[in-house]
């Protein structure tokens, strides 16, 4: 199945990431070279492991916003091409931790790591590709940048943490989610588009507009990225639909439609997810219910307002190419439900 959401605060209903790739070619591949170069190891698993998930198809957009927010700020120099190599590492580290977590088998539409190598290896080549990243950071030699994405570091573990803490619990609240959420995905967005004008010793005030940016991009990311678990395509999902059903996990679609569904309902969903009962007939039954409460609807009107909210963080900035792609991005983070 699928959903149609139309989005009036959208200028462009062609959305396209494609102006922040053509601005940011250059630069991104530079960083795909130090990434190449830092994820070498003389032991063989190591380089394996990794390339085998950085070569998987990912966008990237994460070190594409620290490009990008240096830019903003006119910055000349290298540093922003190890912190960009820094916040691609984090990133690919907790996918290799989440994958184990979660008990993955397919990322992006290929086996995961876990899958082909087992899950002791897949965690401490995911230790290795963090102290890559620090060691990258202290070569920056900026205790700000060093301090941002360090502590981005330590609220996505709290986030994976307090995320296991609510898995199967259907009494998780929307606020429990949204913290989630905020932890595991939007901090990384964040320290990703702060680094930049870090970097380009830009005010406190730039520093502040992009942070909002990025965590407000990561919020809205993260909704469409639950929303399409139930109303995408595997071929857009790079996974099966209906995945996070089957794992359990606690999404915002699945609590909007307990909350609001009788008695009757919220027993299927306990059962479902907390009892682990999550047949593909049941699969159906959660689809149906989601549809039936206008779950998905109401998911992707939450991404809207976080796009709304990362609109406004740029709005005082200058109006520049590297503005607009920045903010076609929002667009194109919500118009995957399309």
């Amino acid at each position: 199945m699928g959903v149609v959401i139309p989005l009036e605060e959208s200028k462009n209903k062609l959305a396209s990431i494609k102006p922040l790739v053509d601005l940011t070619k250059a630069d991104m591949e530079r960083v795909n070279q130090l990434i190449l170069s830092k994820a070498g190891s003389d032991v063989q698993m190591i380089p394996e492991v990794a390339e085998h998930l950085i070569s998987s198809g990912g966008k990237r957009l994460r070190p594409m916003l620290t490009i990008a927010s240096a830019a903003l700020y006119n910055y000349q120099g290298d540093n922003h091409i190890k912190l960009a190599t820094s916040v691609e590492f984090l990133h690919t580290a907790t996918l290799l931790h989440d994958d184990v977590v979660d008990e993955s088998d397919l990322r992006r539409g290929k086996s995961t790591a876990r899958m082909i190598w087992g899950n002791q290896a897949s965690v401490l080549v995911g230790d290795f590709l963090l102290g890559q990243a620090f060691r990258m950071m202290v070569e920056v030699g900026s205790l700000d940048a060093l301090d941002v994405l360090s502590s981005a570091a330590c609220v996505i573990a709290e986030g994976e943490v307090l995320q296991l803490s609510v898995s199967k619990n259907m009494e998780t609240t929307e606020d429990d989610y949204l913290s989630v959420i905020r932890a595991k995905t939007a901090a990384l967005f964040a320290a990703a588009a702060e680094v930049g004008p870090i970097v380009a010793n830009a005010g406190k005030a730039e520093r502040n507009a992009l942070k909002s940016y990025g965590t407000n991009l990561g919020l809205a990311f993260q909704l469409v990225d639950d929303a399409l678990d139930y109303g995408g395509k595997a071929a857009d999902l790079g996974k099966n639909v209906g995945d996070d059903f089957r794992e359990g996990k606690i999404t915002l679609p699945v609590i909007l439609a307990y909350r609001r569904g009788t008695e009757k309902e919220r027993a299927f969903w306990r059962d479902a997810i907390e009892t682990g009962n999550n047949s593909d007939k049941n699969l159906e039954k959660a689809l149906g219910l989601i549809t039936k409460y206008g779950a998905l609807a109401d998911t992707i009107a939450r991404a809207v307002h976080y796009g709304t909210i990362a609109r406004d963080a740029l709005a005082p900035l200058p109006e520049t190419p590297w503005k607009s792609a920045l903010l076609e991005v929002i667009d194109f983070c919500i118009e995957r439900v399309n």
